[in-house]
């Protein structure tokens, strides 16, 4: 049904309602999506994983293949991905810096005969320490890069949506209308933004970009970096954006209603419908929407 997860990602594989594509989750082979994108999902299953970090092969045996986000360094994951490339990679590119998706970018590179360029932006000096990362290039907002051979031709776009991390950048792949979008959108649950490399005011912003591409590029599916492929893209973006702004009215009443208090009493308000366990995590997000509305002069 079209409420469910996987129904997007069925949308893209099996279009004429002919299922032919497993929905388990499986770390030890590439799952195909089209004939030029492969999915390999991490074995990092977990509380904020999900099923775990997905990484992206796009390209076929004429152009070679790009990888995006080769996840963390577990050397079984990096070595299927080395293989279902045929060895073949020309680029790896990360969408940002956290754990879960940049550290493999220097084993992966090693497999690889041609060492190809580890592609992304730095971390900014507000990352964690266990979230540095340096390119070997840095991409530019709005930039495309090619993958060629024969009469194959695979685009990717660069567009650089802060908010997650400040180092955060998703990608369009023009060819097929697809949105590569990392952790800034995920199939399942809502990211976590985490000030101070997260910032609200960035991350909803840069939802209004993503669905500014999607109107631009004719993009009806979003490939996140944990959890099934999303269709119908820009109602999931306007649902997301909508979701958020629900929170930040409760963040809002929360503080109202105890003007003298913390996080920690702003929590059990604002994230009423969330279960307890989750409360610590969510204090972070909480933070960032609070710093929100104090730079919008909403909370006086």
């Amino acid at each position: 049904m079209e409420h469910d997860m996987p129904y997007g990602e069925l949308a893209l594989v099996s279009p004429d309602g002919h299922v032919v594509h497993h929905l388990d989750w499986r770390t030890h082979e590439p799952v195909p999506l089209l004939k030029n994108v492969m999915r390999l999902t991490a074995p990092n299953p977990g509380f904020m994983t999900g099923p775990g970090t997905n990484s992206y092969l796009v390209g076929d045996p004429a152009t070679g293949y790009l990888v995006v986000d080769p996840g963390p360094d577990g050397p079984e994951h990096l070595e299927r991905i080395w293989r279902a490339a045929g060895g073949d990679i020309r680029m790896i590119v990360c969408t940002h810096s956290h754990p879960d998706h940049s550290p493999g970018a220097r084993p992966l590179q090693a497999l690889c005969s041609g060492k190809p360029p580890i592609l992304g932006l730095a971390s900014a000096a507000t990352a964690r320490p266990h979230s540095e990362f340096r390119p070997d290039r840095a991409l530019r907002d709005g930039e495309v890069i090619v993958l060629e051979g024969g009469s194959w031709r695979h685009s990717l776009k660069v567009i650089h949506t802060p908010g997650h991390a400040a180092n955060h950048l998703c990608l369009v792949l023009l060819e097929d209308g697809l949105l590569f979008s990392g952790d800034h959108i995920l199939n399942g649950s809502t990211t976590v933004v985490d000030p101070p490399d997260g910032d609200m005011t960035a991350y909803i912003d840069s939802l209004d970009l993503l669905a500014a591409a999607c109107r631009a590029h004719g993009i009806e599916f979003i490939l996140p970096a944990h959890g099934y492929v999303l269709g119908f893209a820009l109602q999931a973006i306007a649902h997301l954006k909508a979701h958020r702004l629900l929170r930040e009215a409760k963040v809002l009443a929360a503080m109202q209603a105890r003007p003298e208090g913390a996080l920690e009493d702003w929590v059990e308000l604002a994230y009423d419908d969330t279960p307890q366990r989750m409360w610590p995590v969510a204090k972070r997000s909480l933070l960032a929407h609070v710093q929100r509305i104090e730079s919008l002069g909403l909370s006086r």
